[in-house]
């Protein structure tokens, strides 16, 4: 009676019980579901009384929702940050006909999303005008196709960074046709480096902060203000969507202070601190967003209704869960792993309430270590964790599974309770 063959249940008594489903997928749809939950009873990673959940799991379209407690507040793998209830609205409201590009008033076509645009500049007081394209990568693209062309683009050669699954950003800038023109060395860049390789043939420099590594020890490399007013443009990579300074990353750059000293154009992710949808920012001098709007390349990067409307909400609405998170409460924090420490102990689980320390990840404020509190585990919990009804993914620290709460929504607090306790 071991043998898992024996525990499977018959998919004629799971189709029996699953109708609803049948009606709105189709049998053959429904039965293929049930033999992949089927032969992962068989594989002993889930329990013979989950087929169905997990059945109806597989029959949902789209990514699934995961809860993230691996204390890594912007999880790329994980879709990066989590919108707000506010945008989450915008989008379901946004889904059907809208005013995206009509203007109600004078019934005739206006600028794309002018209410985000408004939004951006207004969160931006620096910025004489902001543009979006679809991420951080094609606004740099856009810059190079549009003020480079087969020109070269001056960056230090500590800058042309990889960011991660292989992707460099001078292969990106150079499959545009720009010339690279890597200045100073990898620890140490000065101004006399960047002046010495501008030319009449030079298209802008590029600051790009590196924002998923730290150099340290003896290293140099020269400010925004000491690049400003070198008779080309500057654009200024912040990378992880900061729009202002926030004491929690006194170190992490921001849109407004870049414009301030002096950047022509700042490219920023809006899908990480910023705590938006996924899409690029451009901000800065209004002649330089014009002539990047009106190129044709900008059509292809352009972003749709749905993330108009999440960035325009999560700008004007209330705080998105990535800045909950970067300033929740140490003593909130612990008192919550506390809570579902004991609710767990009190059924019997090896549960037990302990510090921890949490990132800020997505390729932001690299070496930036965040106190937090965690929930721990014996690590044997963090597969079933992974593939239950509600995946909880924690992270494995010193042989036990950690649920680490600053990247866990306080509202979420009862589905890990529920996610572990369905575990045994």
């Amino acid at each position: 009676m071991t043998d898992p063959r024996r525990q499977v249940p018959r998919t004629d008594a799971v189709l029996s019980a699953m109708t609803t489903e049948v009606d709105a997928h189709g049998r053959d749809a429904v039965k293929a579901a049930i033999h992949s939950a089927q032969d992962q009873v068989r594989a002993g990673t889930i329990d013979p009384n989950q087929v169905i959940s997990h059945a109806r799991a597989a029959l949902r379209t789209g990514p699934r929702p995961v809860i993230n407690a691996t204390g890594v507040l912007v999880h790329t793998n994980l879709g990066r940050a989590s919108l707000s209830t506010a945008a989450r609205t915008a989008i379901q409201a946004a889904a059907g006909t809208t005013d995206v590009e009509f203007d109600l008033v004078t019934g005739t076509r206006r600028q794309r999303g002018r209410g985000t645009m408004d939004a951006l500049r207004a969160a931006v007081p620096a910025a004489d005008d902001a543009h979006m394209v679809n991420n951080n990568a094609a606004a740099l693209l856009l810059c190079a196709i549009v003020l480079a062309g087969s020109r070269d683009i001056v960056v230090s050669r500590g800058e042309l960074v990889e960011i991660g699954d292989g992707f460099r950003i001078p292969d990106l800038l150079r499959s545009t046709g720009a010339r690279l023109r890597g200045v100073g060395t990898t620890n140490r860049t000065t101004v006399r480096d960047y002046t010495d390789a501008i030319s009449s043939d030079t298209g802008f420099v590029l600051k790009v902060h590196p924002s998923n590594f730290v150099v340290s020890g003896f290293t140099s490399t020269p400010d925004v203000a000491d690049l400003a007013g070198l008779g080309v443009p500057l654009v200024v990579d912040i990378g992880s969507g900061l729009l202002a300074p926030h004491p929690a990353l006194p170190d992490e750059p921001d849109a407004a202070t870049m414009l301030r000293a002096g950047a022509s154009l700042v490219t920023a992710s809006a899908d990480k601190l910023l705590g938006g949808p996924q899409a690029g920012l451009l901000l800065g001098a209004a002649a330089l967003i014009e002539r990047l709007r009106r190129h044709p390349a900008a059509r292809a990067m352009r972003v749709d209704k749905l993330t108009l409307a999440a960035l325009e909400a999560t700008l004007r609405g209330p705080r998105p869960p990535v800045v909950s998170a970067l300033e929740a409460d140490l003593t909130e924090l612990g008192s919550r792993a506390d809570r579902l420490a004991a609710a767990l102990s009190e059924r019997g689980i090896d549960a037990v309430a302990v510090s921890s320390l949490a990132v800020v990840g997505g390729g932001g404020a690299p070496g930036v270590e965040l106190p937090s509190a965690a929930v721990s585990l014996p690590d044997s919990y963090a597969q079933p964790l992974r593939v239950g009804m509600t995946p909880v993914v924690g992270r494995i620290e010193q042989g036990r599974c950690l649920l680490d709460l600053r990247s866990v929504m306080e509202s979420d607090d009862d589905a890990i309770l529920n996610a572990v306790l369905s575990v045994d």
